[in-house]
């Protein structure tokens, strides 16, 4: 076959594109099938909640369907695992938390996964308020009450939490250590914050920091007192529970959220997704059911700026682990 002096200079001009100029096709091109969204966890909870809120418009952005697979166990490490060793080409992505982000390789140290290591960062779309919650029949009112109750009755007071690992139980761990090392008395509890909040519930625990979010309802019917919220401001549902840091207390961050990818995905994918998951945010429909369940829409700048906000909060955690004595596993 013969071939033209004009086919030649194409195909000669096809082969010195710049790889940025494939990258981009590459990213006009995606997503042309669905798209999976990992959610680490069982129905119900507060990342399967986020991510329900999230998926329609995130759908009609891509253009593609959005589906969300809910793959629990191991405190999320499961659905990690199942997201790093998906293919890094976009289609699989996945909804990760402070816990399975910044928690599980400080105390699960023997998970082979390594979330800095093995995923990248897209962004941050929520932060879900923890609380500080007590029994009706606890005396002390706000938080400082709580302290010198707990100082006054030392190894009196039982806290209860989803796990010894979990961020609720590191939350008190360091709520303990900034304030004298109270003498509180630890009962885990297994299968996430309900079984923990039964036990809040029917005084077999006098306290206990969980989300916001299972918390709210009972509070508001008298079941329980909410002492303060972990949050820079005061959330509009409970306007008179204060923040934790109005009480001299340093916690403002709660249960955050966000994107993370395989590693290997290439950059302009996570480009996309990025847009993608800014453009959902500022949905008006999406802030308001975030806002109305008590979580407030957090973006990051950058995946960059995401993944040193991740590598911040591993530290800190990583620290309350070590100060707090927590067996690891």
């Amino acid at each position: 076959m013969r071939i033209t002096r004009l086919t030649y200079a194409l195909l000669l001009a096809a082969s010195l594109l710049p790889a940025q100029s494939w990258a981009q096709a590459k990213k006009d091109d995606y997503p042309s099938r669905p798209v999976r969204m990992i959610v680490p966890f069982a129905p119900g909870g507060a990342s399967d909640f986020v991510a329900r809120i999230l998926q329609p418009r995130m759908s009609e952005l891509l253009a593609q369907p959005l589906v969300v697979e809910n793959r629990d166990g191991a405190a999320g490490n499961i659905g990690v695992e199942v997201a790093v060793r998906s293919t890094p080409n976009g289609y699989t992505f996945l909804l990760g938390n402070v816990g399975t982000m910044a928690i599980n390789a400080n105390v699960l140290v023997s998970f082979p996964i390594r979330p800095l290591r093995d995923l990248l960062p897209v962004t941050q779309v929520v932060d879900v308020p923890g609380c500080l919650v007590v029994h009706p029949s606890v005396a002390a009112k706000n938080a400082r009450e709580l302290v010198a109750l707990a100082k006054a009755n030392p190894g009196k007071l039982n806290y209860g939490s989803p796990g010894p690992g979990s961020a609720n139980r590191l939350e008190m761990e360091m709520f303990r250590l900034s304030n004298g090392n109270l003498n509180m008395v630890h009962v885990p509890y297994k299968g996430g914050a309900g079984p923990a909040m039964i036990g809040l519930l029917g005084g077999e625990v006098q306290t206990m920091f969980v989300t916001y979010t299972s918390a709210v309802n009972f509070a508001k019917a008298g079941k329980i007192r909410m002492l303060g919220v972990i949050s820079p401001e005061r959330i509009a549902a409970t306007p008179d529970v204060p923040t934790m840091r109005e009480q001299g207390f340093d916690m403002t961050v709660g249960s955050w959220q966000g994107i993370f990818v395989p590693k290997g995905t290439p950059r302009p994918i996570i480009n996309k997704l990025f847009q993608v998951a800014q453009d959902t945010m500022k949905s008006p429909d999406v802030v308001k059911k975030l806002t109305e369940s008590g979580a407030t829409v957090v973006v990051s700048k950058s995946p960059e700026d995401f993944g040193a906000f991740q590598k911040r909060e591993n530290d800190r955690f990583a620290k309350a682990v070590k100060e707090g004595g927590i067996e690891t596993q």
